[in-house]
């Protein structure tokens, strides 16, 4: 703008003739307009009609209209007592073209061009065009392009516009050569420089991108650096200086940090001030800072937030807990003291959600262990949130607590939830000779209308086969937690209706029952059930002669009343794909009197999860269970045998395939054996959870490594192998589940390790409904 002013200045300071006597305006006329209207210039024009004006208020004057930014010249006249006034405005912009530009989105980059003042329509101003050529090279050097350089193009069009044209060359990014640390002499190169974020180039980077030079990844190096040796002792470590070296063809960088380490400090005193409010003795129980310790800036900061967090459970939620470290040089001692401010205990006003389209407020209200109009507790507000995350209703879910305005002592629980599918739906259409069209199909939802209540439907239908079941539990009968679930089912099959008979047999059954459980603490339940069911075995043509000898000694009828007891306790850190916590469950299982059989099966299942790192974590988990008869009979009914193999118990080999095989009709000598599973189940596994690979968004995905381990007895059976552990077998591989629309969807690759000729291998599994 000064450049612009400077002729006006000179045009009346070599001029006095034009304005060398003051005089009153009678007129002021502007020539020259084409965008900007008249009544702009004389808002931003000092003068009126009938001000007396000399030669330093037309100078005023002609600065507050360049000012405005509208024009690039600006010329005063005088016709007599009429101030002319000629003026050249500046072109507008007619059109802005990027091009060249990938590391930066060109909606960005025509967003920030925009709040700079460059945009379709808005005045052009050349120095503006400059400061953003300048400031974007800025923002490619902090990425690390050096070479990167930008060009622009000013186009003269019709009718005083100009069209804005930015060629940008990005460059690439230079990458670090080599990392150095200099002047340390406690800690070797090797425990230092894992630290960076910023390595040099190695087989993974390219996926990585961490050999890519950043000015804000070597702040955070440098800041970790200073972390270490703060967390070690040496309080006074310096960072002395950092070079970062370019090399002549800006595609590489060598970083040199230059540090001194100072001397090892230990903890000499620890104290307590302030207004503790509950017992010093519980406060002294959270110090983990102790006399003769080698200082530590997280171990005083992590004392910090434990001391916070028990006064928030008190209600003191805006307690200030500070660790303050008084150096002693003499001695190169520490003394901290931990000075404690509780401000006023703070009380919950609401409790609001946010978030849930589909779940019911009350849904979300029931999980609540931290109460309206109750001091506000910090261990309750997060034992909420773990709650609705245990609901595996949410895919997140955050919790803020916001002060009421006017009020000190007032807060507000703010629980911001994202919903995730919570059921799953399947359905089957196939055609077989001889048996004709099969439909079948299932839903079960976990979250039914947003009610928390658990629904499950299913339905087949084959010319020969019909079945139906459904199940029903709402988790919350009574506001105290009991549940009550119910189910029922029917299944027949009708072998007239089949042009050829190639089944072994068949179960008609038909049953209901119903399940109560109960609360005994926010972790563990218990839980009480009682069903009948009725079985019906019907012969095949090629019918196994396990099943035949079975029939011939008890029949092909049977009715069972049975009456189950569970234990339960989960700690587990959400309902869906969980990485910390455990969970695990004992049931009991057996007819009572008025059955025809007396079984009873016991069972458990259990899993816990080890984190490694943030993001990698190790999980155990087993699935084992025993069948066993009353009386002195040596037989237990073969249709409640345990299987395995497959998705949920040894992957690498086919579903429920492992195990005693049958022994084939004497009709049909050369039919392979069949599965028949057994009455004792022994499975389990390992799994490393590791994240999806270029994928942002891991909460709808889980992949695993998988070593998994197991296989199904019948100690029944005097030809059958005995309960070994060299008859267990393995299997290693990798898997993934992914929660869509229509519930989990699992696939796995998985070689068995030690499968035997009999063996019935599957490499390639999946499954929708269940997770692994």
């Amino acid at each position: 703008m000064k450049r612009y002013l400077l002729p006006a200045l000179l045009l009346i300071l070599l001029a006095p003739g034009v304005f060398a006597d003051a005089f009153q305006i009678s007129d002021i006329r502007v020539n020259g307009l084409q965008r900007v209207s008249a009544g702009s210039v004389f808002s931003a024009l000092p003068l009126n009609i009938g001000d007396q004006v000399d030669d330093q208020s037309l100078v005023d004057a002609s600065r507050s209209l360049f000012r405005t930014g509208f024009f690039q010249d600006i010329q005063l006249g005088r016709e007599g007592n009429v101030l002319i006034i000629n003026v050249v405005e500046r072109p507008s912009i007619s059109s802005i073209e990027l091009e060249g530009n990938k590391a930066i989105k060109s909606e960005d980059l025509l967003n920030g061009l925009r709040m700079a003042g460059l945009a379709e329509g808005e005045i052009f101003q050349q120095a503006t065009l400059e400061g953003v050529r300048n400031e974007l090279l800025r923002q490619y050097v902090a990425q690390g392009r050096y070479s990167a350089d930008i060009e622009t193009q000013v186009i003269a069009e019709p009718r005083n516009r100009v069209a804005l044209k930015i060629v940008i060359d990005e460059g690439s990014i230079a990458s670090i050569k080599h990392v150095n640390v200099v002047g340390n002499s406690v800690f070797s190169d090797d425990e230092l420089l894992p630290l960076f974020e910023l390595k040099t180039t190695g087989w993974l980077s390219f996926i990585r991108n961490d050999d890519k030079y950043s000015r804000e990844k070597l702040s955070g190096d440098l800041e970790r650096l200073r972390s270490w040796y703060l967390d070690r002792g040496y309080i006074n470590m310096d960072i002395a200086s950092t070079q970062v070296s370019i090399t002549p063809d800006k595609k590489h960088v060598y970083i040199t940090v230059n540090i001194n380490e100072g001397e090892l400090y230990t903890v000499n005193d620890v104290r307590l001030s302030g207004d503790l409010v509950v017992p010093e003795e519980d406060v002294r129980r959270l110090l983990l800072v102790e006399p003769g310790q080698v200082f530590s800036r997280q171990v005083m900061t992590a004392t910090s937030d434990l001391i916070g967090r028990r006064l928030g459970n008190e209600g003191y939620t805006f307690a200030n807990v500070n660790g303050i470290p008084q150096i002693n040089e003499e001695d190169r001692t520490v003394d901290v003291t931990f000075v404690v401010e509780p401000g006023k205990r703070a009380y919950v006003n609401r409790i609001n959600f946010r978030g849930n389209t589909k779940t019911d407020d009350e849904v979300l209200r029931r999980e609540m262990r931290q109460m309206e109009g109750g001091w506000a507790s910090t261990y309750l507000i997060d034992q909420s949130k773990v709650r609705l995350e245990r609901l595996g209703f949410f895919k997140e879910v955050d919790v803020e607590t916001v002060p009421v305005p006017g009020a000190d002592d007032l807060i507000d629980v703010n629980y911001t939830v994202e919903e995730q599918p919570s059921g799953s739906v399947t359905a089957s259409l196939g055609f077989a000779q001889g048996t004709g069209l099969i439909l079948g199909g299932s839903i079960s939802q976990n979250n039914f209308f947003g009610t928390g209540n658990r629904v499950s439907f299913g339905a087949n239908r084959s010319a020969y086969q019909t079945s139906l079941s459904f199940g029903f539990l709402n988790p919350y009968f009574t506001t105290d937690g009991v549940s009550l679930g119910y189910n029922a089912f029917y299944r027949t099959t009708d072998y007239d209706d089949l042009d050829v008979d190639i089944s072994s047999y068949s179960v008609d059954s038909y049953g209901a029952g119903f399940n109560i459980g109960y609360p005994i603490s926010d972790t563990s339940r218990l839980s009480f059930g009682l069903s009948v069911q009725q079985d019906e075995i019907k012969e095949g043509v090629y019918t196994v002669e396990e099943i035949l000898d079975f029939l011939e000694a008890e029949g092909d009828s049977f009715f069972s009343v049975k009456a189950n007891v569970g234990w339960s306790q989960s700690t587990l850190n959400r309902g869906v794909f969980p990485d910390r916590g455990y969970s695990q469950s004992l049931s009991l299982e057996t007819t009572i009197p008025g059955s025809d059989m007396y079984f009873y099966k016991i069972g458990y299942r259990g899993q816990r999860f080890f984190p490694i790192t943030r993001d990698w974590t190790l999980r155990l988990h087993t699935d084992s269970g025993i069948l066993r008869r009353f009386g002195s009979t040596d037989r237990v009914p073969f249709f409640e045998h345990y299987y395995a193999g497959g998705i949920g118990s040894v992957r690498g080999f086919e579903s429920s395939t492992l195990g005693p095989k049958s022994t084939p009709n004497e009709r049909d000598p050369d039919q392979d054996p069949l599965p028949f599973g057994g009455n004792v189940k022994i499975t389990g596994g390992a799994e490393l959870i590791f994240p999806v690979p270029f994928v942002q968004d891991q909460r709808s995905l889980r992949t695993v490594l998988f070593l998994d381990a197991g296989n199904v007895f019948d100690t029944y059976c005097s030809d059958c192998p005995d309960v070994t552990a060299s008859e267990i077998r393995y299997s290693v591989g990798v898997g993934l589940s992914w929660l869509t629309a229509l519930g989990p969807l699992g696939f796995s690759l998985g070689m068995p390790l030690n499968d035997e000729s009999d063996d019935d291998r599957q490499v390639f599994q999946f499954t929708l409904g269940q997770t692994f």
